[in-house]
């Protein structure tokens, strides 16, 4: 039988337990906002690591802004799918890179009041969302981890597909998928609360951390 998880806290404590080999280690969770945010905001509180957000954005199709072509992560790292862009001229995939990049700065704004990532080089990051689909982001967030020196890349997340997960475990040291649908649509079949996330909770989410990790 397939699990079913309330909402993405419910996600996030189901993944913390297939991570506990990962707690009192130093690791870092990056959270892809903004569905990750949560899932990640628990796995970082059961392992007792830093948590930060991972700024990394689809590139959509300009006529089907649902599907995307790949991504593109905060540090410029690309990954575009071979041939998925057959019939994009190198303008229109500039510009669509353009304004990814945009929204990019204006979420590290936002979201991470413009501070910096955490430095990474010989550490151990998880990397978190609340699921792959097709994996693009996942994959230019990887290869930010790679610039950047990490020691360890974990990919963890509640849901993924069955291609996602073959494409994406060569790629990082490890690869925890709590969920592997046979018949997989989307990320929201496997919560039985789904809703897009808003800026205002993503915020909320990391100021209830920082105000925790001041207490302690």
């Amino acid at each position: 039988m397939m699990t079913t998880f309330k909402d993405r806290q419910d996600a996030g404590q189901n993944l913390a337990q297939a991570l506990s080999g990962y707690r009192d280690t130093g690791a870092l969770v990056l959270a892809i906002p903004r569905g990750g945010v949560e899932v990640g905001y628990e796995v970082a509180r059961a392992l007792n690591a830093e948590l930060s957000l991972i700024v990394t954005r689809k590139l959509p199709y300009p006529d089907n802004p649902e599907s995307g072509f790949g991504a593109i992560a905060e540090d410029g790292s690309v990954f575009i799918y071979p041939d998925a862009t057959a019939y994009l001229s190198h303008t229109m995939i500039q510009r669509i890179m353009d304004s990814q990049e945009r929204e990019i700065e204006r979420r590290i704004a936002v979201l991470r009041d413009r501070k910096p990532l955490p430095q990474m080089a010989g550490r151990t990051v998880i990397l978190v969302d609340d699921g792959i689909a097709m994996g693009s982001t996942m994959r230019a967030s990887i290869a930010l981890c790679r610039n950047q020196n990490a020691g360890t890349i974990v990919v963890a997340v509640p849901v993924a597909g069955e291609r996602a997960i073959r494409e994406i475990r060569p790629l990082v040291d490890e690869m925890v998928v709590l969920e592997s649908p046979r018949f997989f649509q989307a990320v929201a079949q496997v919560y039985d609360r789904w809703y897009d996330v808003s800026d205002t909770e993503v915020r909320a989410i990391m100021e209830k951390w920082s105000s925790e990790q001041q207490e302690q």
